[in-house]
């Protein structure tokens, strides 16, 4: 068997499952001779790759250059060590992933409450010296944040007022009971799915945009250029982010709500026979102003909530693409499980507020 040209990784590439295939071929001949003196370079993975079609052990007749061999020692007393070994699975894996996850929770956490730190320092260093406010900054972020997601939240809180309409008609004609489906809009769309779905839209759009943002100026190590230069990170790049989305969010609250409201009118003119000016008339009626208070409220700290973990994931990210990737998808869910839970909480605290008699 001789063997010529290149076995590198570099070289091989793709064919190595095929290459290992036609190895594995000859390796129960005994009487088979192995001529290595025509290859041209040999690395690891070529060397391994030959290691494991003689079946991890030299064959008894082989030609090789002298400077092949201690490749192949190296791999010999790496099996020895058991360094190319497989490590034994412990029955405790899943007990050590918790224990991963937990520090893993315990160190953002400690970072995000030192981020919350610098934000306040900050803020205090603002009401000190208001010409440092960063203002270009804040309102370039409060146009992408909000104004530029106006209407892909209104088209969605258009299709979710219709569907959520029409789903509650159905039941509520069985009943007889077409009135309630303004008290059901009304408390739904207003306290609940208004901002949870205005909090998530963000934070798919504005907080994986932001966590990108500073990764990238990490990887091009923006940042550092910045604390050269004594300039604070926080004050330029993360207290516009999170004083452009608690005003950006409540306004996008408001404005989804009212999409949605409009389009469960619609659907239940249609579906139910209710008439525009019936509808208009009767929502302030069985829907309490401290709903609207109570949304408003949540979108402020869901903006703020959304802005933080966007900005800790940024900053997290080490100079290198998979770093990036990796950090932005943590950063939507990260953001997206801490507004239901949020929100869960509220539901609980304001139970007794707001709810119509």
């Amino acid at each position: 068997m001789v063997l010529q040209g290149e076995w590198t990784l570099a070289a091989i590439g793709l064919a190595y499952p095929r290459l290992r295939a036609r190895l594995e071929q000859h390796c129960d001949r005994l009487d088979l001779e192995w001529d290595l003196s025509g290859v041209d370079a040999l690395d690891s993975v070529g060397a391994l790759m030959l290691w494991r079609a003689w079946e991890r052990r030299m064959p008894g007749r082989v030609r090789m250059r002298p400077d092949q061999a201690p490749v192949f020692e190296r791999i010999r007393l790496a099996e020895e060590k058991g360094v190319l070994r497989k490590a034994p699975r412990s029955p405790f894996e899943w007990l050590m992933a918790i224990g991963d996850l937990a520090f893993k929770a315990g160190r953002n956490l400690r970072e995000i409450t030192i981020l919350v730190g610098q934000l306040l320092l900050d803020l205090g260093h603002i009401l000190r010296h208001p010409g440092d406010m960063p203002w270009r900054e804040t309102s370039a972020n409060l146009y992408k944040s909000g104004v530029r997601a106006m209407p892909v939240t209104a088209l969605v809180g258009f299709l979710i007022g219709v569907v959520l309409s029409y789903l509650s008609a159905l039941q509520l004609k069985s009943f007889g009971a077409d009135v309630y489906i303004i008290n059901i809009l009304g408390i739904g769309i207003i306290r609940e799915l208004g901002p949870v779905l205005v909090a998530v839209l963000v934070a798919g759009r504005s907080g994986s945009a932001m966590t990108a943002q500073l990764g990238v100026m990490r990887v091009t190590e923006e940042i550092d250029a910045l604390a050269v230069m004594g300039v604070s990170r926080t004050l330029r790049l993360v207290f516009p982010k999170v004083l452009a989305l608690a005003l950006a969010v409540p306004l996008l609250v408001l404005w989804t709500s009212f999409v949605a409201i409009i389009g469960g009118m619609v659907s239940a003119r249609f579906q139910l026979d209710i008439s525009y000016a019936f509808f208009i008339d009767t929502l302030p009626k069985v829907v309490p102003v401290a709903n609207l208070w109570i949304a408003l409220f949540k979108g402020f700290t869901f903006g703020i909530l959304v802005a933080l973990i966007a900005s800790h994931f940024g900053l997290q990210v080490k100079p290198n693409t998979e770093s990036l990737s990796a950090n932005t998808t943590s950063s939507v869910v990260t953001a997206i499980t801490i507004v239901i839970l949020v929100d869960a909480i509220y539901a609980i605290a304001t139970r007794r507020i707001g709810m119509p008699t």
